[in-house]
């Protein structure tokens, strides 16, 4: 039935028959991919790979690979007309190039966001441990210096770094334990 209505010529022609002014075969191995009611689509494909190049690579293919190749060609094709130096490369390229500024951006964004950690648990790493911290003020002048001189009495012994790592687990446990209030 799709023969004879084909021979008649009952069916509009493809849209790469309709542009090349050719009768549209049955066999037409543009119309699965090329269908009339996207003129466009067949425009640009031809404009920059040419009718006769686009029919061989049709035929050159599997029928299950066609429809894949004519995606790409069309594709190709469209960046080819908006940008015809570089085509879908300048597109790729444009593309990547975004990535790499937005991967910077999230790079210094996580290295404030480690900073802002660090800094804000920086002010409790000594809390308790040093001469001039807040909580030896509040003893006598003696319990005081006793405290300052045993804590300098401890440090050649024990390094800081150990005191900073407690209070920053400290922290952390303390700052969860706001949030649950």
């Amino acid at each position: 039935m799709k023969e004879s209505g084909r021979k008649q010529g009952a069916p509009s022609p493809c849209a790469a028959c309709k542009l090349l002014r050719r009768r549209c075969a049955q066999d037409c191995v543009f119309a699965p991919y090329f269908p009339a009611d996207e003129p466009q689509k067949f425009a640009n494909v031809h404009k920059v790979f040419g009718a006769s190049n686009v029919s061989k690579m049709l035929q050159e293919l599997p029928v299950h690979q066609r429809g894949d190749a004519v995606s790409s060609m069309v594709y190709e094709a469209n960046a080819r007309v908006r940008d015809p130096v570089y085509g879908c490369v300048g597109a790729i390229s444009s593309l990547q190039q975004q990535i790499d500024v937005l991967q910077t951006q999230l790079a210094l964004a996580q290295a404030e966001v480690v900073h802002l950690r660090v800094s804000q648990t920086a002010p409790f790493s000594n809390h308790g441990f040093g001469p001039t911290s807040p909580s030896n003020s509040t003893g006598s002048p003696s319990s005081s210096k006793l405290m300052a001189s045993h804590h300098h009495h401890h440090h050649h012994h024990q390094p800081k770094p150990l005191y900073d790592m407690d209070m920053v687990m400290d922290q952390s446990h303390y700052e969860e334990s706001m949030w649950t209030c």
